[in-house]
């Protein structure tokens, strides 16, 4: 006699500021319906998850910008399988099955069919130090952009009063960003392997402090993969774009957009410096290669660069140095 196994149960949690929704893959789980967002009622749902049986082989909730943080560290806390998935590969999956409904139950539904399809990977999440970094290298990035902001508006005609008032501001930016900064070495500084991993990137020509404490920050991966998974992870591995007689040039696509914009910033300085990295980037023009082709190819390098020195901790050396 057969006897019959009970399958695995994916969870789907929606999360919104005031609440949110759960579904369950196969339907019907008793902890599934829609609660307020809060501490006591994510305690609560943990200890639902943890009283079935069997537990849940996956919990998938969506990266809304850190709104997921406090449900994600609680289930991982409480010992339960979470993955935190990018919400344009979801929506992806939801038009794929012929879902074109958005509401909140529906999105949670969607999270969990999404589990029990894709299997995302469950990943561990930051601890108390890196996470405390991540916030800083956020927060530094928001002063930085209403910074900018400010200074793009002194160019238009304005009054003396407001003039002053965003001159003021700016400073007061200044000041405030200066302070992140310092926040930043400290947090860096109380981690001896992120201090010396620190000397080991700034070590490469074009690497100042923006680049090394974000990828400190959002690349702890760095150094623990090939130059091809880093690469993919990041969002400068080229893909192919063919279809019957349609052949179209490689295109990078995904991966860490923030990550990959300090990136740029930091190859185009590489570029414009005596650096190796200017010789391959002029190489490249030579052969014929479009200029942002050539720096996206530099960016690319630069990457597998940092990944290599911090897979040997070991700095930068020049030919001669070497020799």
């Amino acid at each position: 006699m057969q006897t019959q196994t009970t399958p695995d149960l994916y969870i789907g949690i929606d999360i919104a500021k005031a609440k949110f929704d759960i579904a369950s893959e196969p339907p019907g789980a008793p902890c599934t319906g829609q609660r307020a967002y809060s501490h006591s009622q994510v305690e609560q749902l943990c200890a639902e998850l943890k009283a079935l049986s069997p537990t849940p082989a996956l919990i998938v909730v969506e990266a809304t910008g850190r709104l997921e943080a406090m449900l994600a560290y609680a289930l991982q806390e409480a010992g339960l399988p979470v993955a935190v998935v990018n919400p344009q590969r979801v929506r992806s999956f939801a038009h794929a099955e012929g879902t074109l409904a958005k509401t909140d139950p529906v999105d949670a539904g969607v999270l969990a069919r999404f589990g029990r399809a894709m299997r995302p990977q469950p990943r561990s999440l930051p601890q108390a130090l890196t996470a405390a970094l991540q916030e800083l290298v956020s927060r530094r990035r928001q002063l930085i952009t209403m910074r900018d902001a400010e200074r793009h508006r002194l160019t238009a005609r304005l009054t003396p009063a407001v003039r002053n008032d965003i001159v003021e501001h700016i400073k007061e930016l200044d000041k405030r960003l200066a302070s992140i900064d310092k926040d930043i070495d400290q947090t860096i500084a109380k981690n001896p392997a992120w201090a010396k991993l620190s000397r080991v990137l700034t070590s490469v020509p074009g690497v100042g402090p923006v680049l090394r404490c974000t990828l400190l920050a959002e690349l702890p991966e760095l150094g623990q993969l090939n130059r091809k998974q880093i690469a993919k992870l990041v969002g400068l591995a080229p893909f192919d774009r063919q279809s019957g007689s349609y052949s179209a040039p490689k295109a990078i696509w995904g991966g860490r957009a923030r990550l990959r914009a300090t990136l740029y910033m930091a190859a185009l300085v590489a570029t414009h410096r005596d650096t190796p990295f200017r010789a391959f980037y002029l190489r490249l023009l030579a052969a014929g290669k479009a200029k942002k082709v050539a720096l996206t190819a530099c960016m690319h390098k630069l990457l597998t660069v940092l990944n290599a020195l911090a897979r040997t901790q070991t700095p930068w050396r020049t030919p001669q140095q070497a020799t």
